[in-house]
């Protein structure tokens, strides 16, 4: 595997940002992100209720699915880090250093989602706590208001980071009152090449999960070419049936060429043994090149 050091990588830390980046990716140059932001951004709507099994109402459901899971990283926020990761130090994480919860749309306010903590201070947690920590990711709304505030914490984050060798995903999102279709891949496009702009190794983007998901597949195509160099992650969305599922992460990376996905609800809204299971699955597609079939028959092992 061929990996693009950037630039702004120093010479002196070229050797931490391969191995970071060979942690997340298990050296394939693709990744498998366990989302496990959410618990701010939807507060409690996909964590308790109906169909919800009692077990997902607890943060720690998070760590034991990441723990006993083949995932890439595992995305969160420091806090919870800071409550839970002495009990499991072995996780790939990736540090999400601004999150906002869903109580003000649109039509209240544009989007701003402002840093919590700077990266020095996640430096310090790092070498104090010891834990895996192989990255940081950030989320940009395009098209708000104060998207130019958000870039210029995103591009001084990347700096940053990738000046201490770490690995970097930004969320990018088309929201606020000027968007009109969030879910349009020539926006969509747009936005994945704002990331590569900023320097981002990889950009987490939104998918239009339809009722032609080859269709749907093949013209996200021009989502990738428009990110080059930043490797394109999708969302997944809210929870499916695991065959349709899977199907559909396959043909992104077979029809549209990405690089991965960022996956929280069809994950971690299981029981903790689907939920590994489920984990795995993808995990077949994305890091190890098996087609759904197989992915789907090992997760109904």
């Amino acid at each position: 595997m061929d990996i693009n050091v950037p630039l702004t990588v120093p010479k002196a830390k070229e050797k931490e940002y391969l191995k970071n980046y060979k942690t997340a990716t298990h050296s394939t140059g693709n990744l498998m992100m366990f989302a496990g932001d959410q618990k701010v951004e939807h507060l409690n709507d996909d964590f308790y209720g109906p169909g919800i099994p009692d077990e997902v109402a607890d943060p720690e459901h998070y760590f034991k699915i990441a723990s006993q899971s083949r995932i890439g990283v595992f995305a969160t926020q420091m806090g919870l880090l800071s409550l839970y990761g002495r009990d499991y130090p072995n996780i790939p994480y990736l540090i999400k250093v601004n999150s906002k919860t869903n109580l003000l749309t649109k039509q209240y306010k544009d989007h701003f989602s402002n840093i919590w903590i700077e990266l020095d201070e996640i430096l310090k947690f790092k070498k104090k706590s010891k834990l895996n920590i192989v990255g940081v990711g950030y989320t940009i709304y395009l098209g708000s208001w104060y998207e130019s505030d958000m870039f210029k914490q995103a591009a001084n984050l990347i700096h940053r980071a990738h000046e201490e060798g770490l690995i970097t995903v930004l969320w990018m999102y088309p929201r606020g009152r000027a968007i009109k279709n969030e879910k349009s891949v020539h926006l969509i496009a747009g936005a994945a090449g704002v990331a590569a702009c900023l320097g981002s190794d990889f950009v987490k983007v939104n998918y239009p999960y339809s009722t032609t998901p080859k269709k749907t597949a093949t013209r996200f195509n021009e989502v990738v070419k428009a990110a080059g160099r930043s490797k394109v992650i999708c969302v997944g969305g809210k929870k499916m049936s695991p065959k349709k599922f899977l199907e559909n992460i396959y043909l992104q990376k077979k029809m549209a060429g990405t690089c991965g996905n960022a996956i929280g609800r069809n994950i971690y809204q299981n029981k903790l043994e689907d939920a590994i299971k489920m984990c795995d699955a993808i995990s077949a597609i994305t890091l190890d090149g098996h087609d759904a079939n197989y992915a789907y028959n090992k997760f109904l092992k």
